[in-house]
């Protein structure tokens, strides 16, 4: 049966890990969801892929256009999707919008944002009470990365304490989960213990709830691995050494 938001509160209580991924095509979300990753996230980490320096390029139709295809892909696993820069800080009726269409065009079940300082709540506040489910995200968030860096957050005790408050802000604003960045792990702890909701770690240490990487950093793909992320194989190898086979074997009429 395909995973909602709900299971998610359950596996928190249960004592069950989120297991989660992002994706950007229909192989990969095939991939993905046939191996038993329960959330999707159809990030702007598409940066990635699409070649960008940053995250703040990707633009909304960019990111529709791939979870559309990410969700033909997935049988059973929750799919959620950024939306990215600019596209839901300016007003509540923009990021109404947004959300609405990610949802409509997509078939997706969730949006994430990125923040929690008082315009947000209020943000996503409005989104849950018109029924679109809320993916929070605090810590290192690479939309303000020319306001913080690539750097880890909330080190400083009054740093931890602001993190801790919008965290409990963002579940009572009604978010379903909270993805937690390069933050020390006894302030992911102490986040995780606090709220009802799960939080769902990225470089946050192994007491969240679930972990979620980015899948090119994963398979190897990427050109820069964060400090926090770990290979497990390296396709990057891969796929250049088939491919040099492959040309070697057409230019010696092998093939």
């Amino acid at each position: 049966m395909p995973i909602n938001t709900q299971q998610l509160k359950q596996w928190k209580q249960q004592g069950r890990p989120i297991v989660a991924l992002t994706a950007w095509d229909y192989a990969i979300a095939q991939l993905l969801d046939a191996a038993g990753v329960d959330l999707i996230l159809v990030g702007d980490s598409l940066s990635v892929i699409l070649g960008y320096e940053t995250t703040l390029p990707v633009t909304l139709e960019e990111i529709i256009h791939h979870a559309k295809a990410v969700k033909r892909g997935i049988k059973r696993a929750l799919l959620v999707v950024d939306l990215p820069f600019l596209t839901y800080q300016e007003s509540i009726a923009q990021a109404m919008q947004s959300a609405g269409r990610v949802l409509k065009e997509t078939g997706a079940q969730g949006v994430k944002l990125e923040g929690g300082y008082p315009a947000m709540i209020d943000i996503i506040s409005r989104l849950v009470q018109a029924g679109i489910p809320v993916l929070g995200h605090l810590g290192l968030t690479p939309q303000s990365i020319h306001q913080l860096g690539l750097k880890q957050q909330g080190k400083t005790p009054q740093a931890a304490d602001l993190i801790f408050h919008q965290a409990i802000a963002l579940e009572q604003a009604g978010v379903f989960a909270l993805v937690l960045e390069h933050i020390p792990c006894h302030l992911a702890v102490k986040i995780t213990k606090e709220l009802s909701i799960p939080t769902i770690g990225i470089g946050a240490g192994q007491e969240c709830n679930g972990q979620i990487l980015v899948t090119s950093d994963v398979l190897g793909l990427s050109e820069k691995q964060p400090p926090f992320a770990k290979v497990y194989t390296d396709l990057r190898q891969e796929i250049t050494k088939a491919v040099e086979k492959y040309a070697l074997e057409v230019r010696n009429h092998h093939f």
